[in-house]
Formats: C-alpha cells, structure tokens, sequence
C-alpha cells in the first residue's frame, strides 16, 4: 500500500485495515499492529525488571569539559 492506509469504521466502534507490521487485514478498536504481532513484539521487546531497576548508566563527563569555563578565565 502506498500513502495512507485504507481505514474502514464499522458500526462497532471498530475499524477495518491492514496491520502496519503483517499486512494481514484486522479489525480492532485502534491503528496498529494486530494481536499476533502485538504479542510478539511484548514478547521480544519489553525489558524485565531487573533492567528496569538498574536504570540508565550515571552520565560522566570527558575529561576536556571544564564545568564554568568562564569563571577559570583570568
């Protein structure tokens, strides 16, 4: 499909389109991927919590960044 989706309302508050990831026609409530590559993806993607406890890396600057430079200046 080029441009945008075909999108079809139905009367159930749902619509008709093609999955975005698949191509396999779906009819859910929202645009997306459907219910097989939804699970998928969770399955693939999402991160355990020990990932999620440890948190980004702690941000240390290089050693060339002077903090106020101004201030140094003489």
């Amino acid at each position: 499909m080029t441009g945008a989706a075909a999108v079809r309302h139905t009367d159930g508050g749902e619509i008709e389109c093609a999955c975005p990831r698949c191509g396999r026609p779906t009819r859910q409530r929202f645009y997306g991927p459907c219910a097989d590559c939804y699970q998928q993806l969770g399955a693939t993607m999402r991160r355990g919590r020990d990932d999620a406890a440890r948190g980004p890396a702690a941000y240390e600057p290089k050693m060339n960044v002077v903090p106020n430079f101004v201030a140094t200046k003489d």
